[in-house]
């Protein structure tokens, strides 16, 4: 190594002392400050006279002076040649600094080490900037891994996990080394995968800065949860993405809730809607009620007037209108339910009896494809109804079923006790808190659609072909429950059946259930001798009963055969005679006589026809040997046969 000249080494000795941002100052091989520079002096407080000839352990901490670390430098410098660290230092009035060291070797021209170059810098500025970056991120991990409501986690720039909290393990249900390098898209649901909503909330956040959105995941399990998703980007210094940060939530409860919040809005909305139709049906009903009884009035005197001077064609003509108007009278009835201002005669009603006694009959109406079962309970509670709207309602129910399962099913109609407490009725605004009694009625049909479980209620509405029903059906049994103080409700699915739930509240009186007075039932006369008769023509069946009547004879009387079958099903009622059209609508008059022979095979069958014996027979409405009365019946043939059949034995 060649000698510094003597200028130059006054320039490198001014240029040293010039270094006020650096401590530069050479050490002998056993570590004793042998120069000291301006730098030096101004980050170590020391003036050269002070420090010179001293060790430069000096500068050390104790900690790290009984560690020896001072004569590790030293031997490492004096090996390798140069030795570097960071560490804390020591000034000289005791404050600390953390200082960026450097010990070079120091060797002659023949090598031998004559000492140590020693540069020391002040980063403590620096340090405390790094030690503050690592104490947020320590922060923030410990806030990150403390939240267990929010999944926290991190996505590197292809969307795989890169991190995972303890929330995230708690709500999706993976431990950190079962997802982390997994893509996110595990959590989705198959439909958003098959709609590629990952790959789109990943593009959106790289775009836009931000995804935000509310959607189904899955868990581990597999089940699923509602969850809120926020994805933000993640760039560095020069705006490039180097991940995601993902954020989750489980709103599941918050869901079912806005759910279950919306239904019942949905119900006040469907309630007030049959509401305000009910009162404007209600309203028409009667006023239409009014101008049909000045049509029927005025027809009546028409008729009576045609009676000498009109011809066969007015008459059949004043006939005809008679009946329209009596079918437009009927139909304003229906309104009239649905509006609940049809006129009833609530009365106690024992559930368990009253459903027992529908069974056969509803079997026999109903068809032996459909299996009928009528369930009560023990201790069923009474309600107070009016007794023929409430069978009425069943059979139109049943009738419903009936034509739900084209191809046969089973109707179970069943009693039971529940009590609404103020939770359900919550959830029910239309179902006051108290004790019902529930009658359902449940089929295994073909089921509704969303759509028409909807409108179900209303008026007019119905799913049938035109001319196969008026769409009041179920109207009249909203009217009804409702005018009873009950709520209705309907259960179906497509494919799985129906079930009609009618909650009547609980009777709380003393008054003892009455019997039940059978529908269109007329008993008259004082005779013994009981004549049942079957007529859909309202004007025959009350002349024939007025003939019998007027022959001493007492009378029931239907307009239907299932009305009939009602009144042969009650033990009570004695009856003799079955005095039966042939042709009806439903069951006809063969049909009801077969049955009514196996309700009581003793009852005597009288059939009446307007066809002749052989028309009907030949067309299989009745077998041969029967008893038969060919329309039109003078009053001495009809007293005559009924007297012939009443005395055989």
């Amino acid at each position: 190594m060649k000698k510094t000249p003597v200028g130059d080494a006054r320039s490198l000795e001014l240029m040293v002392n010039a270094i006020v941002d650096y401590a530069i100052f050479m050490l002998d091989t056993k570590g004793l400050v042998r120069t000291w520079n301006k730098g030096a002096e101004r980050l170590k407080l020391y003036a050269a006279d002070e420090i010179v000839g001293k060790p430069f352990s000096t500068f050390y901490t104790p900690e790290d002076r009984e560690k020896g670390l001072p004569n590790r430098a030293l031997a490492t410098a004096a090996e390798t040649g140069r030795f570097a660290s960071e560490g804390w230092r020591v000034r000289k009035d005791g404050s600390r600094f953390w200082a960026l060291v450097v010990l070079d070797a120091i060797h002659d021209e023949e090598g031998r080490l004559v000492g140590f170059a020693k540069v020391t810098r002040d980063i403590t500025e620096r340090q405390q900037a790094h030690n503050d970056l690592l104490e947020s991120e320590r922060r923030y991990r410990r806030l990150v891994e403390a939240v267990v409501d929010y999944a926290i986690f991190q996505l590197d720039p292809s969307g795989n996990v890169a991190t995972w909290n303890p929330g995230a393990e708690r709500i999706k249900g993976y431990r950190p080394e079962e997802i982390i390098g997994r893509h996110f898209s595990t959590f989705y649901t198959p439909e958003d995968l098959e709609r590629a909503v990952p790959k789109a909330a990943l593009a959106e956040a790289t775009e836009k800065g931000r995804f935000e959105a509310e959607g189904w995941r899955m868990r581990k399990d597999g089940t699923r949860f509602w969850a809120s998703v926020v994805i933000d980007r993640i760039t560095d210094e020069s705006g490039a993405i180097i991940g995601f940060a993902k954020v989750t939530r489980d709103l599941t409860e918050r869901k079912q809730a806005q759910d279950e919040l919306q239904r019942v809005q949905e119900q006040l909305v469907a309630s007030q809607k049959l509401e305000a139709v009910g009162q404007l049906s209600g309203g028409i009903a009667h006023d239409f009620n009014n101008l049909l009884m000045i049509v029927l009035g005025n027809l009546e005197n028409a008729e009576r007037s045609s009676r000498n001077i009109g011809g066969p064609n007015l008459h059949r003509a004043l006939t005809n209108a008679k009946r329209g108007a009596q079918r437009a009278a009927a139909l304003t009835s229906r309104l009239l339910a649905f509006s609940r201002r049809q006129a009833l005669d609530p009365k106690p009603v024992n559930l368990n009896g009253f459903l027992s006694g529908l069974q056969d009959f509803l079997q026999r109406t109903l068809g032996e494809r459909i299996e009928v079962q009528t369930v009560g309970a023990a201790g069923l509670w009474q309600i107070e109804a009016d007794v023929n709207h409430l069978e009425s309602t069943i059979v139109n129910l049943a009738i419903n079923a009936r034509d739900a399962m084209p191809d046969g099913g089973k109707l179970t109609i069943e009693g039971a006790n529940v009590s609404v407490d103020d939770d359900y009725s919550r959830i029910n605004p239309e179902l006051a808190a108290g004790q019902y009694v529930v009658i359902s009625v449940s089929d295994t049909g073909s089921g509704m659609t969303t759509e028409v479980l909807n409108r179900a209620f209303e008026p007019f509405f119905t799913t049938k072909e035109p001319g196969q029903g008026t769409g009041l059906g179920l109207s009249q049994v909203y009217g009804f429950v409702k005018q009873s103080g009950g709520h209705v409700k309907i259960y179906s699915e497509v494919g799985e059946g129906t079930s009609i739930k009618m909650y009547f509240p609980r009777y709380a009186g003393n008054a003892q259930p009455a019997p039940d007075d059978p529908d269109e039932l007329i008993s008259e006369g004082v005779s013994q001798e009981t004549i049942l008769v079957v007529e859909d023509d309202a004007d025959l069946r009350t002349y024939v009963s007025d003939v019998l009547r007027d022959l001493n004879y007492r009378v029931l009387s239907a307009a239907s055969a299932q009305a009939a079958l009602t009144i042969l099903l009650q033990d009570d009622q004695h009856v003799d005679l079955l005095l039966t059209d042939v042709v009806m609508p439903g069951i006809n008059g063969r049909e009801l006589g077969r049955r009514a022979q196996q309700i009581r095979p003793h009852l005597r069958t009288l059939y009446m026809t307007g066809y002749s014996r052989n028309a009907v027979v030949h067309q299989g409405r009745l077998d041969e040997g029967v008893d038969l009365l060919e329309k039109p019946v003078t009053q001495a043939r009809l007293a005559l046969k009924v007297r012939e059949l009443l005395d055989r034995t």
